[in-house]
C-alpha cells in the first residue's frame, strides 16, 4: 500500500489493497465518475451524487478547489480498475502547536449500486483508517451520516466505529430537494486506542 505524505497537504498518493484502489481525484475523471453515478439512483436518497455530466464536472472542480487549500483529500474508488465511486478525507484538524494532524473525518463516500454491499467499501475504509492512524498518527477519525440514513449508519457501525450521539440541526441537508434545510447528524468515531481491534475486525470481514 502506498501512503500519503505525513503532511497531507503536500501531494496525494494512491492507496491500494487487492482489487480496490483509491486514486487521487483529477479533473480528467469526469466521464468515469459520471458513468458510475448515472445508473440506478434509488440508494442515493441522502447522498449528494451528481445528476448530470455538467453537475459532475462542477462537483469535481469544487472538490479540487477545497483540496488546493488543504480542506479535503479526494479519491476516486476503483474496483478492478473501474471507477465505482468517490470518497475523501475532510475536516482535517490540529490540536496542538506542533502542527501535526490530530484528527480527520472520512466522508463524502458514495458507491455505484453494483459496488454496494460488497467488499469495496470495507476495503476503502480499511485503507483510509490505516493511513490515518498508522502513517499520520491521528488520535481520532470521525464518520458521520444524516441521522435518517439507516443504510449509511449500519455500514458505519459494521466498520466498528462507536456511536456518539445525534447532533441536532448540525449542518445543511445534503438530500436532494432539501436545499436550504438542515439535518440532524449521527456522529461516530474511531480512536487511536480502538484502531487495532477495528483493524482486526475489518481484516476478518475481508477474508
Amino acid at each position: 500500500m502506498s501512503t500519503i505524505p505525513k503532511d497531507p497537504r503536500r501531494g496525494v498518493h494512491a492507496l491500494s489493497l487487492g482489487d480496490v484502489t483509491l486514486a487521487p481525484l483529477t479533473a480528467s475523471d469526469v466521464d468515469a465518475i459520471w458513468a458510475a453515478c448515472a445508473s440506478d439512483r434509488s440508494t442515493y436518497g441522502y447522498t449528494p451524487v451528481p445528476t448530470s455530466r455538467e453537475a459532475t464536472e462542477n462537483h469535481i472542480a469544487s472538490l479540487l478547489r477545497d483540496e488546493s487549500v488543504g480542506d479535503t483529500i479526494n479519491f476516486v474508488v476503483r474496483h478492478q480498475e473501474r471507477v465505482v465511486g468517490m470518497t475523501r478525507y475532510l475536516t482535517l484538524r490540529e490540536y496542538f502547536a506542533d502542527h501535526a494532524l490530530s484528527a480527520v473525518e472520512i466522508g463524502g463516500t458514495w458507491l455505484a449500486p453494483g459496488a454496494q454491499r460488497t467488499h469495496v467499501n470495507t476495503t476503502a475504509k480499511l485503507l483510509l483508517l490505516e493511513n490515518a492512524f498508522e502513517h499520520w498518527n491521528v488520535r481520532r477519525v470521525d464518520l458521520k451520516s444524516d441521522a435518517r440514513n439507516e443504510r449509511s449508519r449500519r455500514a458505519i457501525e459494521r466498520l466498528g466505529a462507536q456511536f456518539e450521539g445525534i447532533l441536532r440541526a448540525w449542518q445543511p441537508s445534503l438530500a436532494p430537494g432539501e436545499e436550504g434545510g438542515v439535518r440532524d447528524t449521527a456522529m461516530y468515531s474511531v480512536l487511536a486506542a480502538e484502531w487495532p481491534a477495528v483493524k482486526v475486525g475489518l481484516a476478518t470481514a475481508l477474508r
